[in-house]
C-alpha cells in the first residue's frame, strides 16, 4: 500500500512538472503592426505561428493577440508588405515595422476575422494592383459595381451594383473617413452620393460590402456599402500634372506640412489640392467642365491614450451638358450627330464644404471609444431639360433642381476584445445621428436658364439618430457574429410656393408637415474555417432605405423606411497558393423599389404612383491570380434577376437594372519601373421599362495604362476605350415630345459615352 502511495504521488509530481513545464512554453503574445515609414497601423494584417496555424488579424489599430504561443517566432503578412517573420516576446507589447515591398498572393492567408471584413483581400489586392485615375474609378474598384455620368462631368454618377439601378445612391451607402457622401431627400434624387470631393491619391484604402449586414451601416444599405479612408499622413510629397484629348488638364500637389521629428512623436500634417479642367469629350457643347479640390488632415497624439485627427476639405464644381437625347433627334435632324444638345442650357454648378474632428480614446482594460463630430454645407444648382415640349408644349419642360443645407453629425462607438480560453469576443456599441436642414428644396419651371414658376418650393429638415449593438465570438475555426440597429427618422417639410401656384402648392395642401419612424435591424452572420486556404460564411440581415421628405409628406407617411431582407451564403477559397477566388449566391426582397422619375419629385411629371415590392436572386464570382512574379489577373463575373413580384409576368421588370456584369485586366509590375494593365468592362442588355419592350443597349470597353515609375519620379499614358467603341454611357425611358412632332413619343434617351481618350502623366516624388 505505501509502494502503491508512494508511486501513485511520483506519478503526480511528474504530470505537475510537465503541466508546469508546458505553462512556461505556451505564452500570450500582444503586439502592434505599423508602417515603418509612415508610423501609422496597419489593419487586416495576418499575424500567424507555423506550423500551428494559430493565428490573429490585427485590427484598425493594428493589434494583435495570440494565445498559447509554442513557438519562438510568428510569421506577419499583408498585401502589399514584405512579409517578416519574428521572434516571439511573451510579456512584452511588440511593435512589428512593415516595409513596402512586392505584392503578391502568397501573402493572401484566410482567416477567420473579428472585424467581418470578407472583402478586405480584394480591396487590398485592387487597390494596390489598379491605382485609381479619378473619383470615379474609386467606385469601379467594387467588383460588381458600374456606374455611368450623365448632365455633364460634374454630376453624381449613376450606380449600378447588385441588379440595382442605385440611381445615384439610393440603394449603396458611401462614405470617406467616417461622413456620409449620400444626400438625404436631395432635389435629385433620394441618397444622391456626389463623391467628386476626394481626391484619389489621398485615399489609402476603403472598406465595402455587399447586402444588409452590417450593423454599423444605416440608411441606404441595401445593396452595399463603400468606406473610403484617407490616408494620416503622407509618405512623400507629390505634384503630378496629367493633360489629355479634350482640352484636359489636371493638376495635383499633396504637401507634408510637418517635419518627420514631428512624426515620430505622433503629430503629422498635410495638405492636398487639385484642379481639372475639361470639355468632355466631343459634344458640340462643349462641357467646359472645371472642378477644385482642396484637402488637409492633422493628426497628433495628446497623450499615450489619446488621438485627435482633425480633417477639413472643399469642392467647387461647375459644367455644362449635352444631356440624354431620344434617337430619333439624330434620325430626323434636330441635331447634326449623337454629340449634339436640344437645350443648350443644361449644366450645373455644386459645392460642399467637410469638417470632421475625431478623438479615440484607450479607456484602459481592453476598451476604446470613437468620438467623431463632422458637418458640410452643401450646394447645388442643376438645369435639365429630359422631354422637351411634353408637359409644358409652348415654353418646353427644361428645369431647374436646387439644393442647398447644412448637415452635421455625430459617429460615437465603444469596442473591446476579450479573451476567454480560447474563445475570442469582440464587443462594440455605438450611437449617432444625422440632421439635414436644406434651405430651400426647390424644383423650378426655367426657359434657356431663366426662371417661369416653381414646380416645387419648401424648406425640408431631416433627423436621423440611431443606436447598435454588435458581438462576435471567434471560437476555433467558428465566427458567430450578431448585432442590432435601431433608427429614428424625423421628418418636416414646410410648403414655400405661392398659393396662387396650383401646381406646386396642391400635393401638400392639408397635409401635417411632421412625420417620424422608427426601424430595427437585426443582423448574423457566421463564417467557418476550415484552414488558412477554404472558409464558407452565411450571412442574414435586414436593411432599409429611406423615402424622400417631400414625398413622406406628400403621401402622408406612406413608405417612409422600405425594409430590404438580404440573405448571402459564399466561399473565399484558395484552391492554389497565387490563386484566390470569392464566390457568393445571394436573395434580397426589397419593401419598396425606388426608381428614376417613379417615387421622387425629380422632374416636372412630379411623383406617380410609388413602385412595387421586388426581390433580387444573384450570383457574385471574384478570382485574382497570380500568373509570374510580375503579372496579375482578375475577373469579376456578376449575375442578378431582379423582378417586380407584385406585377403580373411579363410585367415584372425592373427598367435599367443590370442582369449581367463582368470586368476584368491584365496588371504587369516589372522590377526595371514598367507597369500598368489592361482591362474590360461589360455590361449586358438589359430592360429599359417594365414591359421590356424598349431596351437599353450594353457594352464592351477596353482600358490600357502604361507607367515608367522611379523613386523621384512617374510618367505614364492612359488610353480610356482603346478601340473606340460606340455606346451609350446612361440610357433613360422618357415619354417625350420634340419642338415640331404633333405627339409625345416613348422612347430611350441616352447619353453617348466617350469615344477614344488618351490622358499623359508626370508626377515628381520628394
Amino acid at each position: 500500500m505505501k509502494k502503491t502511495f508512494t508511486s501513485c504521488y511520483l506519478l503526480w509530481l511528474v504530470l505537475v512538472c510537465a503541466l508546469q513545464s508546458t505553462q512556461t512554453i505556451a505564452a500570450t503574445v500582444k503586439g502592434k503592426v505599423i508602417d515603418r515609414i509612415t508610423l501609422q497601423p496597419i489593419e487586416c494584417a495576418a499575424v500567424m505561428e507555423v506550423p500551428s496555424g494559430n493565428s490573429d488579424v490585427t485590427d484598425k489599430n493594428g493589434a494583435f493577440e495570440l494565445k498559447d504561443v509554442k513557438s519562438d517566432s510568428l510569421y506577419v503578412s499583408v498585401i502589399g508588405y514584405a512579409s517578416q517573420k519574428i521572434r516571439t516576446e511573451p510579456g512584452k507589447e511588440m511593435v512589428v515595422a512593415l516595409e513596402r515591398g512586392a505584392i503578391t498572393l502568397k501573402d493572401v492567408t484566410i482567416l477567420n476575422s473579428a472585424s467581418l471584413k470578407t472583402f478586405s483581400a480584394l480591396s487590398s489586392l485592387d487597390l494596390d494592383m489598379q491605382p485609381v485615375k479619378s473619383a470615379q474609378d474609386l467606385l469601379r474598384l467594387v467588383p460588381g459595381l458600374f456606374i455611368a455620368q450623365h448632365q455633364g462631368g460634374g454630376k453624381a454618377e449613376q450606380i449600378f451594383l447588385r441588379g440595382f439601378d442605385a440611381d445615384h445612391g439610393t440603394d449603396v451607402n458611401v462614405s470617406v473617413d467616417g461622413i456620409p457622401v449620400n444626400m438625404v431627400s436631395h432635389a435629385h434624387g433620394q441618397g444622391y452620393a456626389d463623391l467628386h470631393f476626394l481626391i484619389p491619391e489621398t485615399v489609402s484604402g476603403y472598406d465595402f460590402g455587399k447586402g444588409p449586414y452590417y450593423t454599423d451601416k444605416g440608411d441606404f444599405t441595401t445593396a452595399g456599402f463603400v468606406a473610403y479612408n484617407t490616408k494620416p499622413v503622407l509618405s512623400q510629397d507629390m505634384v503630378k500634372i496629367e493633360v489629355g484629348q479634350f482640352n484636359t488638364l489636371r493638376m495635383l500637389a499633396m504637401i507634408n506640412l510637418l517635419s518627420d521629428k514631428q512624426k515620430k512623436k505622433g503629430t503629422s500634417a498635410y495638405i492636398a489640392g487639385e484642379r481639372l479642367y475639361s470639355n468632355g469629350g466631343p459634344f458640340a457643347l462643349p462641357e467646359h467642365f472645371t472642378r477644385y479640390n482642396l484637402f488637409g488632415k492633422f493628426n497628433t497624439k495628446l497623450n499615450e491614450r489619446t488621438k485627435l485627427t482633425f480633417e477639413a476639405s472643399t469642392l467647387a464644381s461647375g459644367w455644362r451638358a449635352s444631356g440624354e437625347i431620344p434617337d430619333r433627334a439624330v434620325q430626323e435632324g434636330y441635331i447634326p450627330n449623337r454629340f449634339g444638345a436640344l437645350d443648350t442650357a443644361q449644366g450645373g454648378y455644386t459645392t460642399r464644404t467637410n469638417i470632421s474632428l475625431k478623438l479615440t480614446k484607450d479607456l484602459g482594460n481592453g476598451w476604446t471609444m470613437d468620438n467623431q463630430f463632422w458637418y458640410s454645407h452643401y450646394f447645388f444648382n442643376l438645369i435639365s431639360n429630359f422631354t422637351f415640349y411634353y408637359y409644358f408644349p409652348t415654353t418646353g419642360d427644361e428645369f431647374r433642381q436646387r439644393d442647398e443645407r447644412d448637415l452635421n453629425g455625430y459617429n460615437g462607438k465603444m469596442y473591446k476584445t476579450t479573451y476567454l480560453g480560447r474563445t475570442t469576443f469582440t464587443s462594440i456599441a455605438g450611437i449617432g445621428y444625422r440632421y439635414d436642414n436644406i434651405y430651400p428644396s426647390e424644383l423650378d419651371h426655367t426657359e434657356n436658364g431663366q426662371f417661369l414658376g416653381y414646380l416645387q418650393y419648401g424648406r425640408a429638415k431631416e433627423l436621423n439618430t440611431n443606436g447598435y449593438f454588435d458581438e462576435t465570438a471567434r471560437m476555433g475555426n467558428w465566427l458567430f457574429n450578431a448585432g442590432v440597429r435601431v433608427d429614428y427618422f424625423h421628418f418636416y417639410y414646410q410648403n414655400l410656393a405661392p398659393v396662387t401656384d396650383g401646381y406646386a402648392d396642391s400635393a401638400f395642401i392639408g397635409k401635417d408637415p411632421n412625420a417620424q419612424k422608427a426601424t430595427v435591424s437585426p443582423k448574423v452572420n457566421v463564417e467557418y474555417t476550415f484552414n488558412d486556404k477554404f472558409q464558407l460564411y452565411a450571412k442574414l440581415g435586414k436593411g432599409f432605405h429611406s423615402n424622400d421628405a417631400r414625398v413622406v409628406i406628400a403621401n402622408q407617411g406612406y413608405e417612409i423606411l422600405p425594409a430590404a431582407y438580404g440573405a448571402d451564403l459564399g466561399t473565399n477559397w484558395k484552391p492554389l497558393p497565387n490563386l484566390y477566388i470569392n464566390a457568393a449566391l445571394w436573395y434580397l426582397y426589397l419593401q419598396q423599389e425606388f426608381t428614376f422619375g417613379q417615387d421622387l419629385i425629380d422632374q416636372p411629371g412630379g411623383p406617380v404612383q410609388p413602385s412595387g415590392k421586388t426581390v433580387r436572386k444573384g450570383i457574385d464570382f471574384s478570382a485574382r491570380y497570380q500568373l509570374t512574379k510580375w503579372l496579375f489577373a482578375n475577373l469579376n463575373l456578376n449575375l442578378a434577376k431582379p423582378r417586380y413580384i407584385d406585377s403580373a409576368a411579363g410585367h415584372d421588370y425592373v427598367p435599367l437594372a443590370p442582369t449581367l456584369t463582368s470586368t476584368a485586366a491584365l496588371d504587369f509590375r516589372l522590377k526595371n519601373g514598367i507597369n500598368g494593365g489592361i482591362s474590360y468592362r461589360y455590361l449586358h442588355d438589359r430592360a429599359a421599362n417594365s414591359t421590356y419592350t424598349l431596351d437599353a443597349q450594353g457594352y464592351f470597353l477596353t482600358d490600357l495604362a502604361v507607367n515608367y515609375t522611379r523613386k523621384k519620379y512617374e510618367v505614364g499614358v492612359a488610353i480610356e476605350n482603346l478601340f473606340n467603341v460606340q455606346w451609350d454611357e446612361s440610357q433613360f425611358e422618357y415619354i417625350s415630345r420634340l419642338y415640331n412632332e404633333t405627339k409625345p413619343v416613348d422612347q430611350v434617351s441616352y447619353t453617348p459615352g466617350v469615344p477614344f481618350f488618351a490622358k499623359l502623366k508626370l508626377a515628381l516624388f520628394f
